[in-house]
């Protein structure tokens, strides 16, 4: 998950607008690869899984592209496909989606700081433990509110924040590419090829490859801040271009670090290091200093990643209650211009989130996949919509036949991908989201009596009646036990390491 640029020159050349791509996807997931690749497959599968990953998400990001370009007047974020193609209550669910997912994203960064600090000062472990200890919520719920002090009064995420915040996760991750390269071991990458497949009672290559799917999710968020960069091109044609390079750039960036860390440690070592484990993996190749390098560069880039996350989400509350999809209480904007309210409960529901998962073993894991999986749906929906606009011809006046069928094969592909996605995640993380969006479905309530609309069409309804069944049917099985959010990550595989 990485954060967007706040600012942006007016015209941007070619290798400046690459790097604006690259900067918006390259975020604090990549420090995570190592283990939770290892946690489900090997060599092998990961290599299977970054192919899957990159070919999906190059699709949906041209996907973006090609929205931006035939529906340039649609730019209040990613709910504004599905609000626009499929009605305005799927729009409201795609925009609380998107919300309550950045939300997620940024209470993983502080469970993820409160780690990280703990094993650069190991005298604070008891204190601050994994990130699910109370004091550790404490520390993070008064940073949380301390950032909202901060963006009320207007601070915007200066230039100088975002240049910093790039050097602080791309010269670590470039500096361990490097040294594990040259302390690879290729008789130890040998024993971790197969990740357990061909071992009796081992898990078949496609379901490794299925469990490293919210992680790649995860870390390619932000993919759909490349089409935003059009409007800053000197030449139109260089767009396509910098989706193509920047992506291309990043997708060898966390398929090196995943995939290279097989070379330095056996796979169930790697599965078993706490986070981030690109420090660990450093550490066991170089020596301590190795890890607190990658330790102190995450905490800086995180930091700065979350002040451009919190507006984002903020900026999807903004703008939803500006279309008059949240009531418009979340539209109001305090005397330095910043959306007051829609921080105020961005920051409430980070909190919450905080709160809840120090009830959990896995705090760091179920904030992460969180994220990633109430992220699907709306990119499900704006892939869906792209197919819809291609089929309709809607926008593609004067457009040649032949582009015309090859954006609608990038979006059914794109679809075809975000379905498999949701598929992958698991029934548990669908009922998780339903059991969120539909209390929030007061709210959608609340703006359409405001501006005396009719409340839910037809179809409406019975997306509306699926929700409120999946939310039911989600707390039955989580009461009775059925279903666990409460259930780790296994560190070590259920099956004996290759020797």
């Amino acid at each position: 998950m990485a954060a967007g640029t706040e600012t942006a020159p007016s015209k941007l050349s070619l290798p400046a607008l690459t790097a604006m791509v690259v900067g918006s996807m390259v975020g604090a997931g990549v420090f995570q690869l190592p283990s939770r690749f290892a946690t489900q497959t090997g060599v092998y599968g990961a290599v299977i899984a970054w192919a899957i990953a990159g070919a999906g998400m190059l699709m949906l990001a041209f996907v973006f592209q090609n929205l931006a370009n035939s529906k340039p007047t649609l730019d209040n974020g990613v709910y504004v496909y599905a609000r626009e193609g499929f009605g305005v209550y799927p729009g409201f669910l795609s925009a609380v989606g998107f919300w309550a997912s950045s939300c997620a994203g940024n209470a993983f960064y502080w469970v993820l700081i409160m780690t990280t600090l703990s094993q650069l000062f190991p005298g604070l472990e008891p204190v601050l433990g994994d990130g699910d200890t109370w004091w550790a919520f404490l520390f993070s719920a008064a940073a949380v509110w301390g950032f909202y002090a901060l963006i009320r009064r207007g601070v915007q995420g200066a230039a100088w924040i975002n240049a910093i915040v790039t050097a602080a996760k791309l010269i670590p991750l470039l500096l361990f590419l490097v040294l594990v390269i040259f302390f690879f071991k290729g008789d130890v990458f040998v024993a971790n090829l197969s990740g357990g497949y061909d071992i009796s009672g081992g898990e078949s290559l496609f379901a490794q490859v299925q469990g490293t799917m919210l992680i790649t999710v995860f870390v390619f968020l932000g993919i759909e801040g490349a089409s935003v960069y059009s409007r800053y091109a000197q030449k139109r044609s260089d767009v396509g271009k910098a989706t193509v390079l920047g992506f291309l750039s990043v997708l060898a960036l966390f398929a090196s670090i995943s995939i290279l860390s097989y070379g330095i440690l056996p796979k169930a070592e790697i599965a078993a290091l706490p986070q981030p484990s690109v420090g660990g993996v450093l550490e066991a190749a170089v020596g301590p200093w190795g890890g607190a390098f990658i330790r102190v560069g995450l905490i800086i880039s995180v930091l700065g990643a979350y002040l451009a996350w919190q507006l984002l989400a903020a900026d999807v509350v903004y703008a939803a209650a500006k279309d008059n999809d949240l009531p418009t209480y979340f539209s109001r904007s305090n005397a330095h211009g910043a959306p007051e309210n829609a921080v105020l409960w961005t920051s409430i529901l980070v909190t919450a989130i905080l709160f809840a998962v120090q009830f959990l073993d896995n705090a760091l894991d179920f904030t992460l996949d969180l994220t990633a999986a109430l992220a699907l749906a709306p990119f499900a929906l704006a892939s869906a919509y792209a197919v819809k606009v291609a089929v309709t011809r809607d926008g593609y006046d004067g457009v040649l036949p032949q582009t015309r069928s090859r954006e609608l094969t990038v979006a059914i592909l794109s679809l075809v991908y975000t379905l498999f996605l949701v598929w992958a995640a698991g029934y548990l993380f669908l009922f998780l989201a339903c059991v969120l969006l539909a209390p929030a479905t007061v709210l959608y309530i609340m703006a359409r009596r405001e501006t005396g609309s009719r409340i839910f069409t037809t179809a409406g309804l019975a997306v509306f009646i699926a929700v409120v069944i999946g939310a039911v049917v989600g707390i039955v099985l989580m009461a009775t036990g059925v279903v666990s959010i409460d259930a780790p990550i296994p560190a070590e595989p259920p099956y004996p390491p290759h020797e």
